[in-house]
């Protein structure tokens, strides 16, 4: 049965004056078990039909048919498939993957034909145990002699079956020991029923094979048979490639795999090619830690001033020197406002400065009067004791509340506060109960804070009518701006004009937010520059590495591989060393974030979406910027590949 047929094969290189005719109507055909010695001079054009017949070329004329199919008439994905199948390949410099063991070179067409990866790796082994090198399986091929990688390159030509092998100068790099010894084992798997091509100068290694086909200056001079051809036993078939899924998945597994070694393989390289993406990465996450930490500070000390709540003052805002004249905000204002639908609670506050005594401890104090709601619009929390009520408010009650500065300023050695009367403006005061210390602002502040019923400072304190704010508390399902929109129209109608202005904490919250969320998208666009630069750096050095490794691109596309597993395995390696620079830019932020809050005391919250949005935009960088070297690579010419140095 005829294996191989070529009829009228021609093959021109170059154009124009520079056009050579390598083979000049060539014709003959290969019978199933034939082995076959193609010999000739250097430049006789033996290699370029090996490479026909091997699908790595193709003829510019004439047919050439592998197995009863026009290779002419096949695409780059159909040939590799078919080489893959039936042809395998030994070089005269091995083509061996440094980075592989000696089974994993083996086994790497199985990884484009299907084949599951426990029936690729026992069958390397097997082949390996055949050809003497069972204790060899693990070694890279630099710890392998000359004779041994070769015998490695012979068992991935019988990988995935071998029915056709191609040996191109299979000795030339060996000793004449070695190279006998490759010889015997071409002669030994043509008796299994393979059929062997050499390729060769030396006449010695034609007469291994029982027919020669001699060739000089692109022409067949002679063709002799020195055995007749011996049926072919049958031999072990490759397995059938599973299902898709299955098939995808391995697929990626040795990419990923594979792009693991390269970048392990040029360390230095890879780290320095991260560096773009690592520094945009931690840039990102940093500031957004850092920027999320004092934000929801901020946002927290703001809430201190009362959540949902509305600050109504006398004149026309702060800063106004003519605000202390204007008397016409009042305790009925307050109890107006209280009333309305969308108002939760109001309550009026009226301040006094004085002086604060207690046994022999005089100091100056600030005391504001408040309505009984003012505690929980404020978050405050009692420490000791309890808050005033309505009905303290209504007594004009002498009872006071402190905060925990005052605590510590009259009570130094301690003791319980609550009970003991002390003096303000000579005006005798109960302490009820002591305050949950709160943060300001602005800040840890000495301030001594008191807290009386309105009622009471008015009337026994200060004697003045008109207060100096009042604090509503909008209803949850009530917009605040909405509410301070109708309360201004309210107290406008009640005053016969507007003086007085309102403070919405949260306007002054959504103004905080806007602002820190637009410094970090600054920062963050900036930080976006340098991922897009690193991306550069990514695409320039997979372009670089296509170079340095067109060799073994053009090795997998003769074992088998299709453009989309080269696409593939660059574009995951892209991919790879993007998102290992995106977690170590994770790392670095929130390393950097910490360091930074430990220096200068700013506050971190870590964002687990802004880490994963990190990696994942990473993850993008390497699929935009690795995508030219990968189609470069997926689109390299097999035999152009192979004989790149």
């Amino acid at each position: 049965m005829k294996i191989i047929e070529a009829e009228g094969i021609n093959k021109f290189f170059g154009t124009g004056q520079n056009r050579v005719h390598v083979l000049k109507d060539m014709s003959f055909a290969i019978e199933e078990g034939d082995f076959v010695a193609i010999i000739g001079q250097s430049g006789s054009g033996k290699s370029t039909l090996m490479n026909i017949l091997g699908c790595l070329d193709t003829q510019s004329s004439g047919v050439c048919r592998i197995g009863g199919v026009d290779i002419g008439t096949l695409d780059s994905d159909e040939l590799a498939e078919l080489r893959g199948k039936r042809i395998g390949f030994i070089f005269q410099r091995y083509n061996l993957l440094s980075t592989l063991s000696a089974t994993e070179n083996v086994a790497l067409p199985a990884v484009y034909s299907g084949v599951d990866k426990k029936a690729r790796l026992d069958r390397a082994k097997s082949l390996l145990a055949d050809l003497g090198l069972p204790d060899k399986l693990e070694n890279k091929p630099n710890e392998l002699s000359g004779g041994q990688q070769q015998r490695v390159s012979i068992a991935r030509a019988l990988m995935n079956g071998g029915s056709i092998i191609l040996a191109d100068e299979p000795t030339g790099a060996l000793d004449s020991k070695s190279g006998e010894n490759v010889m015997d084992i071409l002669t030994e798997l043509n008796r299994r029923g393979h059929t062997i091509i050499v390729v060769t100068h030396d006449h010695h290694i034609a007469g291994f094979a029982s027919r020669v086909i001699e060739i000089k200056d692109g022409s067949i001079i002679s063709d002799t048979r020195s055995r007749e051809l011996v049926p072919a036993p049958e031999r072990e078939l490759p397995r059938s490639p599973r299902a898709s899924f299955l098939f995808r998945k391995d697929q990626f597994v040795e990419a990923f795999k594979m792009s693991v070694q390269a970048i392990l393989a040029h360390k230095m390289r890879s780290v320095l090619t991260m560096l773009g993406i690592i520094i945009g990465i931690a840039s990102v996450v940093s500031v957004v830690a850092l920027g999320r930490g004092s934000q929801e500070k901020i946002i927290a000390n703001i809430s201190s001033m009362g959540t949902n709540t509305i600050n109504v003052y006398p004149g026309q805002g702060f800063g106004d020197r003519k605000s202390d004249k204007v008397k016409t905000l009042t305790v009925a204002d307050s109890d107006v406002l209280g009333k309305q639908s969308y108002i939760d609670s109001a309550t009026p506050n009226t301040t006094a400065a004085g002086t604060l005594v207690y046994r022999n401890i005089t100091v100056n104090a600030q005391l504001s009067g408040v309505g009984e709601q003012y505690f929980d619009v404020k978050g405050l929390k009692p420490a000791e004791g309890r808050f005033f009520n309505r009905d303290d408010v209504r007594a004009n009650h002498s009872y006071v509340v402190i905060d925990d500065n005052t605590r510590k300023k009259l009570f130094p050695n301690g003791g319980d506060p609550v009970g003991q009367v002390l003096l303000f403006n000579r005006q005798p005061l109960e302490i009820i109960a002591v305050a949950e210390k709160q943060d300001s602002v602005f800040g840890p502040t000495d301030t001594l804070n008191l807290w009386a019923p309105y009622t009471t400072v008015m009337n026994k304190i200060t004697g003045q009518r008109h207060i100096s704010s009042v604090i509503v508390k909008v209803k949850d399902n009530v917009m605040p701006l909405m509410a301070e929109k109708n309360l201004t129209a309210l107290l406008t109608a009640r005053h016969g004009k507007t003086d007085f202005f309102t403070v919405n904490t949260d306007s002054i919250k959504k103004t905080i937010e806007s602002t820190t969320g637009t410094m970090a998208l600054l920062i963050s666009g900036i930080a976006l520059i340098s991922l897009v630069v690193g991306g550069i750096g990514v695409m320039n050095i997979m372009l670089v590495s296509v170079t340095e490794r067109t060799s073994e691109i053009g090795l997998k596309k003769a074992i088998g591989a299709k453009k989309r597993s080269i696409l593939t395995q660059f574009l995951t390696e892209a991919v790879v060393l993007t998102s290992l620079g995106g977690i170590i830019g994770v790392i670095a932020g929130n390393i950097l974030a910490q360091v930074i809050h430990k220096v200068s005391g700013t506050p971190v919250a870590i964002s687990i979406p802004a880490i994963l949005i990190s990696v994942l935009f990473s993850m993008v960088i390497g699929i935009v910027f690795g995508l030219l070297p990968s189609v470069q690579a997926a689109n390299l010419d097999p035999i152009d590949a192979l004989r790149h140095e």
